[in-house]
């Protein structure tokens, strides 16, 4: 998984040409521990399909609080610089996988 900042969020997210899951996370938040975990496994997973990315929100405040990020673990999914859904909260990895593919041929 790639780490992204307030500097390289733009061209990195927004302007992919893929799905991006961003995971926003703290070194502080316990539950995004194994969030990270999962997300890593998904990332393998799915390959080229969909990229996933990570922003440590204590690092790169801008960011979270552009996307009104209030609670971590918060995963966003962007298609196409857009915000097309989110999680929030520690959640499986079979939850996250369908919440996932739901986006993959948008």
């Amino acid at each position: 998984m790639t780490a992204v900042t307030d500097a390289t969020f733009a061209d990195t997210v927004l302007a992919a040409d893929r799905p991006v899951v961003v995971d926003f996370w703290a070194d502080w938040c316990p539950p995004c521990v194994g969030t990270s975990r999962h997300l890593a496994e998904l990332a393998d997973e799915f390959g080229d399909r969909l990229r996933v990315v990570t922003v440590d929100t204590d690092a790169n405040p801008a960011t979270a609080r552009a996307y009104g990020v209030m609670s971590l673990p918060t995963m966003l999914v962007f298609v196409g610089g857009e915000v097309v859904g989110s999680i929030v909260g520690a959640r499986p990895k079979n939850h996250l996988r369908l919440a996932f593919t739901r986006h993959l041929d948008a």
